[in-house]
């Protein structure tokens, strides 16, 4: 009898481990970092040789694993034939990926497609893991002292095969104006980048709003925009405010650094000319880094969450006021290795900042429907232009192009739910419809279509 008993409770344990371990299985985490690398690659180069700076990063990175990386401040790259306001290397994006990206984990990375319409010495780039994300659009791209852009990517769940159903997110990169007599410029770059949003969205779907924002406390305007708004549509949400209610409203960090020692960003360098002249020095005393969060994302509205108490400042272990990442003259940093502590000292005077997203599957294939706004994306088109997909598909992908499209040439792109490309063709448009051969098996598509400046259409695609 108790022989039985106990075969039947091990039976039940094995069952109950293993519908854990499924539960388990049923979740991933991406890592969010947003990091001003200072001029990183830029000519004439003022920190260093790229190579030395590609391996500092590559140590950085191998650390803190991230999945989704935007580097702000980073030299320009030439976007085109006609683009002369570039600083780094024609292929700098390239040898990031290869020299300091893929070096840590091979394989992983790619990055999002680069605008330089500011014709800034400087640019914003978004890099993500290619094995868990993939890439969708450029929404939108607010034009200022650098380009403000809002990126689309989908996360490559397990069960797209069946469920034919994915999850999207969106990523706003920011470097805004520094200073702290530009609070104005500030708030005018943020009001005029949330605007632009606003057409794209009815509000806020899975969005990440983050990089350098170059605010002094928490009453700037630039802050009050998007955490404040007067439309609440359009509220992020700053982690350690809420949801871990680790610090409170009003902050002021320039006044009160002390009191947000371990959120510090800037600077990693006590001194103007250790280990280089290159920005700005006097030790961790300002907050000027963030990654903001959406209603969704706070609420887990669709499959993504903010793990709690997971935003942190890589590097800062709270004792940094206004001395260098790596003095330990009165505390040792423990907060990274040593050799992560140096290569944050040399790579940047800026501390990256993280947080942690927990994606569910989609094991239903259903979800809400995210909050684009249709006509969103052709907000650079002229009234008379007009792209449509004729939906569904079979043998021929048909797309619609009006009159002031004839005699002009587009790139038509097709990828499937992994991210993998299809099509990718250049065609002439001498008819209204356009249609080309496609001979894939029956499901969602993501088709894209664009000519030399503009996305014309980003859309889904049924193949019956």
């Amino acid at each position: 009898m108790y022989r039985g008993w106990y075969k039947l409770a091990g039976i039940v344990s094995f069952v109950l481990l293993l519908q854990n371990t499924e539960a388990r299985a049923q979740k991933d985490t991406l890592r969010v970092m947003a990091y001003n690398v200072l001029n990183y690659g830029e000519y004439p180069l003022c920190q260093g040789p790229n190579g030395l700076y590609h391996a500092y990063l590559d140590t950085i990175v191998q650390y803190t694993n991230p999945d989704v990386i935007s580097l702000e401040k980073m030299g320009s790259i030439k976007t085109g034939p006609t683009d002369f306001s570039y600083s780094a290397a024609i292929s700098f994006g390239d040898s990031i990926l290869k020299f300091a990206l893929n070096a840590a984990y091979p394989g992983r990375y790619a990055y999002c497609p680069f605008t330089n319409a500011a014709a800034s010495s400087d640019m914003s780039i978004l890099f993500y893991n290619q094995n868990k994300l993939g890439y969708v659009a450029l929404l939108c791209s607010y034009v200022n002292i650098t380009d403000f852009n809002t990126y689309k990517l989908y996360y490559k769940d397990p069960n797209l095969a069946t469920t034919h159903d994915t999850t999207f997110l969106y990523f706003t990169v920011n470097h805004d104006q520094s200073g702290s007599s530009n609070d104005a410029v500030r708030g005018a770059q943020i009001v005029g980048e949330m605007q632009q949003i606003k057409t794209h969205f009815s509000h806020l779907a899975n969005h990440i709003n983050m990089g350098d924002f170059n605010t002094r406390s928490t009453s700037e305007t630039c802050y009050q925009t998007l955490v404040a708004p007067a439309d609440t549509n359009y509220r992020f949400y700053d982690p350690p405010f809420t949801p871990d209610n680790k610090l409170t409203y009003p902050a002021n960090y320039d006044a009160n650094p002390n009191a947000y020692s371990a959120y510090l960003t800037t600077s990693t360098r006590s001194s103007a000319s250790v280990p280089n002249s290159c920005g700005t020095s006097g030790g961790a005393k300002g907050w000027y880094d963030h990654i903001f969060i959406s209603p969704w994302i706070l609420n887990n509205t669709n499959y993504v969450k903010y793990i709690p108490n997971s935003y942190r400042t890589i590097g800062n272990d709270g004792h940094r006021l206004s001395i260098s990442i790596n003095n330990n003259s009165t505390t040792v940093n423990t907060a990274a290795p040593a050799s992560v502590i140096n290569s944050l000292f040399q790579m940047s005077n800026k501390y990256p900042v993280m947080a942690d997203l927990e994606v569910s599957y989609n094991t239903t294939g259903t979800s809400p429907a995210d909050p684009e706004v249709p006509l969103g994306l052709h907000d650079m088109l002229l009234p008379d232009e007009k792209v449509f997909i004729v939906n569904p598909v079979s043998v021929e992908i048909g797309i619609s192009f009006s009159a002031p499209f004839m005699g002009r040439k587009v790139r038509v792109s097709c990828y499937d739910m992994y991210g993998r490309l299809l099509l990718d063709e250049k065609v002439r448009i001498d008819t209204e419809l356009v249609q080309l051969p496609f001979e894939a098996e029956k499901g969602i598509y993501f088709i894209r279509v664009s000519d030399d400046t503009r996305i014309l259409f980003v859309g889904k695609m049924l193949k019956e």
